[in-house]
């Protein structure tokens, strides 16, 4: 498996393909695997690249540590995009992944050429619209987390399933995507002090690049909410909703889902 040394270390990923480079970068409790079912359809005319963030598989990591946190792996990205040597990158984010390339956009619009944010994970501070008071989603990973550091991963990893995907999310995953999950367990304990931000209408306007928001019919209520906060604020913003999925969209219904990608990378 490649690798690049990016900030002192090694990144892991996957690639495929030739021409435009599209870049991948996975949510919580995955890896560069998430995006199988894209690799190979992208690469009919992009080279692709799947991302492992720091201390995501294949590493084995214990969760202890300072460098798990939102800004160290935005830095991470882009320091990976700029080692590629190739200029603006298209790039996709899947929830946490989403996060970190919102992030990324705001800060270093020159990497991109387009974004894909693909129901971008995190919550809304009032400049946006959010209600809910802030804490409730980290609240959810320390209670992950703590079952998970007592050795009750299955428990821990269950309820995190539900916060993304509803009652019963857990045990209607295909086993392979359960076992990504137990592959990344340790993460969650990462997560605690990750030091998420809240979104805020000052970073939405700072982002210029062309962007396509990418929600699930069937998802959470708070991914909807996100994406219908950014959509009027993110400049020339589009939305398309992947039918017959949830929050693993790219997964569930990966034939809507590459066809809206592929479709808003030709017109860019």
């Amino acid at each position: 498996m490649p690798t690049m040394t990016v900030n002192g270390h090694a990144m892991h990923y996957t690639e495929q393909g030739s021409g435009p480079i599209v870049v991948l970068v996975h949510g919580s409790l995955q890896d560069q695997r998430y995006w199988s079912s894209q690799m190979e359809p992208f690469a009919a005319q992009y080279r692709v690249i799947a991302l492992s963030l720091r201390h995501y598989w294949p590493e084995t990591w214990d969760g202890k540590g300072n460098d798990f946190t939102i800004e160290q792996h935005m830095q991470d990205v882009a320091a990976f995009i700029r080692g590629l040597n190739a200029g603006p990158v298209r790039l996709i984010g899947h929830s946490r992944g989403g996060h970190i390339a919102f992030r990324l956009a705001a800060a270093y619009p020159e990497l991109l050429h387009q974004l894909v944010l693909a129901e971008p994970g995190g919550e809304l501070d009032a400049t946006l619209g959010g209600t809910a008071p802030l804490g409730a989603q980290a609240a959810v990973f320390a209670k992950a987390a703590a079952l998970i550091g007592a050795g009750q991963v299955e428990e821990g990893l269950r309820g995190f399933a539900e916060h993304t995907g509803g009652p019963g999310a857990w045990e209607k995953r295909p086993e392979p995507r359960r076992q990504v999950a137990r592959d990344n367990a340790m993460t969650l304990l990462g997560q605690i002090n990750e030091q998420r931000k809240p979104y805020g209408r000052a970073a939405a306007e700072a982002i210029r690049t062309q962007t396509l928001l990418v929600q699930g019919a069937n998802t959470q209520p708070q991914f909807k909410a996100i994406i219908a906060a950014m959509l009027p604020i993110l400049p020339g913003a589009r939305m398309v909703e992947v039918a017959n999925a949830s929050h693993g969209m790219s997964l569930e219904n990966p034939r809507d889902f590459n066809a809206a990608v592929l479709a808003f990378f030709a017109q860019g």
